[in-house]
């Protein structure tokens, strides 16, 4: 590693850097002055204009404390145009020119979080994505990709302190771990999650860059970088793929709001500004979500077999007709018989089209069929007269009794307040035990009085896209997916059945009752039954200590997954203590951790929260919530284990153990969640008991 010294390179990077914000401010300026007053044709096309121009110019700011570039790469020969360019669909981004003076003889690239250039359209800087920038995660001694130098700087805030030269032509130079990653990967953190841009490896690079047509299912244990992974794909394929996800849309799933404020920050400061968050029960709200299951309830009603029962009870409104139908326009009367009916309404169920998409075609089918009588007849009909007739009076009566309307609340309901109701269209999937479990104990009088479960929400959700098919999206991200219940993986994957997925999760932190049990069953739910499946199992985040005690649960929560194996060089901190004196001693550990540099969690079983939250204030040690913006005066989360799924925090503190387990409805999910909060730590555990641990940690 270089430092500054009198004759160092470091100033001449220095200056780089100063001239490259500099032509960053220009680029900003020059979007700023744009003058759109004659340019549009009415209001709606300036206001959309006005809203783009806004979006870019907060995509082109210059944040001070994040490096605008992380390395550089000196390539022996120049790359050709497409590859600095990005290739299958460079729309909307500045296309780097390879043609001036800079790129004569081989080439020298800065790679950053986005492309800048100079006056004369010269890259300053290269995108991490453009196709140039590869070699920066992948190259190395064995297969060098033409790149003679990587140079990896080092900063403190926003400014370059050091950099670190690996030149991989060199056969004299061994290869090594380079301090500045280690350094980067181990850095303190305080508030949310931030990109990995400068240290993704090259497993993790493969996932980043996999393709927008294929679905993509990554395993990842505590540490594996899954979840930066699947943001940095996302900001990747809106790179690669602009134009395509700008027309269909992309999102990104957590499983809590406290998750998404948490990785909020991500895209932003990878420049992309238009990606929706959300949560599945932001998803399926149709309904006002007010009550709860019991866990053996929700188990059945997230079980994938209820969407055969939504099927059946859904088109049980539909009855043959009892009789024909007589059109009258002027002083002619057209019959269309019974029999012809049925053979309509036979051909629309046999489509298997959406209820409401085939309850539309009705009509219109039967209008066709007086429209052949009518050119039988010597008539020369038109779309108009078809219109008309499908909408005659006789025709929407004979509709509305044969192919009703029905409202998706409504329907579920009936299922879940009918016992007759249920029995009919349950027969053959559900048994008697399973009928009388999700019948409710006192139902309700209407869709508005009902007191709604999340798990009742997705039904009505999936009741919504049998009726109208739900909107398609470009590409899905879908984090902590081990929790989701088959029911949820089928409302999830009705957002992309045209689109691909990113699937994120580790099977070993599933810690709801229908927790999934194998990605090839998860996937299959989703339907996306074709995707990869791949496996992160190099730890970079948890300290070597800290995952191989936390792996002793693994044999008892998910016996078939490799454990994570830390590449840290730094062991970390890790202690465990009795605590004798209660809350006091587990405030005396936060008080210790916090006089460290970095961020700090005290994860608790939530029925402990409460006490330790006073014990805390009693103390005069402020703290925050989970999804609480941490400052560098107040440092200290107060975790519910059934919120710390996903947060990282650079030192913990975890209470009372066996509390954890005893907190959930049985031991495999508390151990689980156990887990779980044991793999929040980057530098530091400390796990604080007076009750005995649990046996499956001793």
């Amino acid at each position: 590693m270089s430092t500054p010294g009198h004759d160092d390179p470091l100033s001449k990077e220095r200056a780089h850097l100063a001239a490259s914000r500099s032509a960053l401010r220009a680029m900003r300026e020059d979007v700023e002055s744009l003058d759109i007053t004659d340019v549009t044709a009415n209001w709606v096309n300036a206001a959309v204009l006005e809203a783009q121009i806004e979006q870019r110019i907060k995509a082109l700011a210059d944040l001070s404390e994040t490096p605008l570039f992380f390395g550089r790469l000196d390539y022996l020969h120049a790359p050709g145009a497409e590859q600095a360019e990005g290739g299958e669909e460079s729309e909307g981004r500045e296309a780097p020119s390879l043609q001036g003076r800079r790129w004569e003889t081989g080439g020298r690239f800065y790679v950053g979080r986005r492309h800048v250039h100079d006056a004369d359209g010269d890259p300053m800087v290269i995108d991490w994505r453009a196709p140039v920038s590869q070699p920066f995660y992948r190259a190395s001694k064995k297969d060098p990709q033409d790149v003679s130098l990587r140079r990896r700087f080092g900063y403190t805030g926003g400014d370059l302190t050091a950099y670190e030269d690996e030149h991989l032509l060199d056969p004299a130079e061994a290869a090594t771990t380079s301090r500045l990653l280690q350094q980067e990967i181990e850095r303190p953190r305080v508030g949310p999650m931030r990109d990995i841009v400068a240290t993704i490896q090259p497993e993790q690079d493969e996932i980043v860059r996999a393709g927008l047509a294929g679905s993509v299912c990554v395993q990842g244990g505590p540490g594996t970088g899954k979840t930066a992974v699947g943001l940095h794909r996302v900001a990747y394929l809106l790179y690669a793929h602009r134009e395509r996800l700008a027309r269909t849309g992309t999102l990104v799933i957590g499983p809590n709001r406290s998750f998404l404020h948490y990785i909020e920050q991500v895209l932003p400061a990878l420049g992309e500004l238009t990606v929706r968050q959300a949560t599945v029960d932001d998803l399926v709200a149709h309904v006002e979500v007010r009550g709860t299951d019991e866990a053996a309830t929700a188990v059945l009603k997230g079980d994938a077999r209820m969407a055969e029962v939504l099927r059946r009870a859904l088109y049980s409104h539909v009855v043959p007709p009892a009789e024909g139908v007589v059109v009258v326009r002027g002083s002619r009367r057209w019959r269309v018989p019974v029999y012809e009916l049925e053979e309509i309404v036979r051909e629309l169920l046999a489509r298997d089209i959406r209820y409401g998409a085939a309850r539309e075609a009705l009509p219109q089918r039967i209008a066709h069929a007086v429209l052949v009588q009518m050119e039988r007849a010597g008539e020369a009909p038109d779309d108009r007269v078809q219109n008309a007739v499908a909408r005659n009076a006789a025709v929407k009566a004979l509709v509305k009794s044969v192919w009703p309307q029905v409202d998706p609340a409504k329907l579920v309901l009936r299922l879940l307040t009918d016992a007759d109701f249920l029995a009919e269209h349950a027969e053959g999937v559900l048994t008697g035990d399973e009928q009388k479990a999700v019948l409710w104990v006192k139902p309700a009088r209407s869709v508005k009085s009902a007191r709604w479960s999340p798990a009742d929400a997705v039904l009505i959700d999936e009741a919504t896209d049998l009726i109208e098919r739900t909107h398609s999206l470009g590409h899905v991200v879908l984090d902590e997916a081990q929790d989701l219940s088959p029911m949820q993986y089928r409302a999830v994957g009705r957002r992309c059945t045209t689109g691909s997925a990113t699937v994120l999760g580790d099977l070993a932190q599933g810690t709801t009752p229908w927790a999934t049990r194998s990605w090839e069953e998860a996937l299959g739910h989703l339907g996306k039954g074709e995707a990869v499946v791949e496996e992160l199992t190099a730890g970079f985040r948890v300290p070597t200590d800290v995952i191989a005690y936390a792996s002793r649960l693994l044999p008892h929560i998910a016996p078939g997954l490799t454990p994570v194996a830390s590449i840290r060089e730094n062991p970390g901190f890790f202690d465990i203590r009795t605590a004798d004196a209660g809350p006091a001693d587990v405030v005396a550990a936060c008080r210790e951790l916090l006089e460290r540099e970095g961020s700090v969690g005290l994860i608790a079983a939530d029925a402990r929260v409460p006490e330790l939250a006073a014990a805390l204030a009693a103390a005069g040690i402020g703290h925050v919530g989970p999804g609480e913006e941490t400052t560098h005066a107040t440092r200290l989360t107060l975790v519910p284990a059934s919120l710390a799924k996903g947060l990282e925090y650079d030192y913990v503190v975890l209470d009372e153990p066996q509390a954890v387990v005893d907190g959930e409805p049985d031991e495999r999910t508390g151990l689980r969640r156990l887990y779980v909060a044991l793999t929040r730590a980057v530098s530091g555990l400390v796990v604080t008991h007076a009750a005995e641990l649990p046996r499956q940690l001793t």
